[in-house]
């Protein structure tokens, strides 16, 4: 199977579509490499006081706007803070993916605070991500059928795409039950615990995926999450059963949080360019499989924040934190000249991103 590759400049001008060119056929451009590597040595340090402030407001906002929109009669006023809480949420939320790369010595405690701040509270505890995300990282993995955050979404059916994002406003209910029903029921039911923890327990859109069980430390470190996670569950499924968390409450903290999960699945769905057709390829090409919509773009601040909107520098330097992805950007781009691979994976934002990947799918629509 062909796929193509729309390679654009920069952030501004227009994509210049490529020929043809299948993504593993694709050489290391080793100059790009070590240049990445030689210009930001100095950029690997996470700042505590960065990540700890970051999600401490993030958090704030959001659970403040949560009550604020549970508790105020206006519709008008309520809607505006279910937005606010699904934006702060979804910040909050998305620091599972710093959790997941950073050296928990250089951050001491914050994995904890983090799980116990949002993981927990929005049922996605960084066990569902910590043993998965690093797959997608494994250079003989990224694009291919073992990679559990990949599908070859261009090449797919048309109808793919409205399923792909459905499914995600289902996440809150689906969490709910996987720990609130599932997990008890696992402990007490041969051979459950084996299928709910490879097929239940990952945040992973490759739905051959199976995930190992855990071992050692990290699984003392599941028990206690899924145990908190249950707990909370369960807690909450009881006080809406019997009355003491009203229905009307319930229905919108399930939409808020399902605001979370559609948002999270849409910067998904333009994180790459989904052109892989299960083949292994080389750096430089999972590179330009991947996406950064830099400056002047201001949104992706809000739709693919804390550095996710340097998608594709992060699979080219998935040590260097967050906050420091816009200064490695600013240095890679003035250091390499535009015949450089390294400014074909930027681009202008989210609508263009969204289009071509609706175009790849109607071109093979059968």
């Amino acid at each position: 199977m062909n796929t193509s590759l729309s390679l654009q400049r920069d952030a501004v001008v227009p994509a210049d579509i490529a020929p043809c060119v299948r993504l593993s056929t694709i050489a290391d451009d080793k100059a790009m490499l070590r240049t990445a590597a030689e210009l930001t040595r100095d950029l690997n340090a996470p700042n505590p006081a960065i990540y700890w402030t970051d999600l401490l407001v993030s958090s704030a906002i959001g659970y403040g706007a949560l009550a604020v929109a549970l508790s105020v009669e206006s519709i008008g006023w309520a809607i505006v803070a279910g937005v606010v809480a699904v934006l702060a949420l979804y910040r909050a939320g998305s620091f599972i993916h710093e959790v997941t790369h950073i050296r928990h010595t250089a951050l001491p405690g914050f994995r904890l605070g983090w799980n116990l701040i949002a993981g927990v509270p929005l049922l996605v505890p960084s066990f569902m991500y910590e043993g998965v995300h690093n797959l997608h990282h494994a250079r003989t993995r990224y694009g291919t059928s073992e990679d559990p955050e990949y599908l070859p979404l261009a090449s797919m059916k048309p109808w793919t795409l409205p399923v792909f994002i459905l499914t995600s406003m289902l996440a809150p209910v689906a969490l709910l039950v996987r720990y609130a029903v599932l997990t008890p029921l696992s402990l007490v039911i041969p051979g459950m615990r084996r299928i709910l923890i490879e097929r239940y327990s990952s945040l992973s859109i490759n739905p051959s995926f199976r995930r190992r069980m855990p071992e050692g430390a990290a699984a003392a470190q599941w028990r206690w999450l899924e145990a908190a996670c249950s707990a909370w569950a369960i807690t909450l499924v009881v006080l809406v059963a019997t009355g003491v968390f009203p229905l009307g409450k319930f229905a919108i903290l399930l939409a808020i949080t399902s605001g979370v999960y559609v948002l999270n699945q849409v910067r998904t769905l333009v994180a790459h360019l989904w052109d892989n057709d299960g083949e292994v390829m080389t750096v430089t090409a999972q590179y330009l499989d991947s996406v950064n919509v830099p400056p002047p773009a201001t949104l992706p601040l809000l739709w693919a924040p804390v550095g996710l909107r340097f998608h594709a520098l992060h699979h080219l330097l998935p040590g260097v934190p967050y906050h420091h992805l816009l200064e490695a950007h600013r240095r890679l781009s003035a250091a390499l000249g535009v015949e450089s691979p390294y400014h074909k994976a930027n681009y202008a934002g989210l609508p263009g991103l969204v289009a071509r990947l609706v175009r790849s799918t109607m071109a093979r629509r059968a």
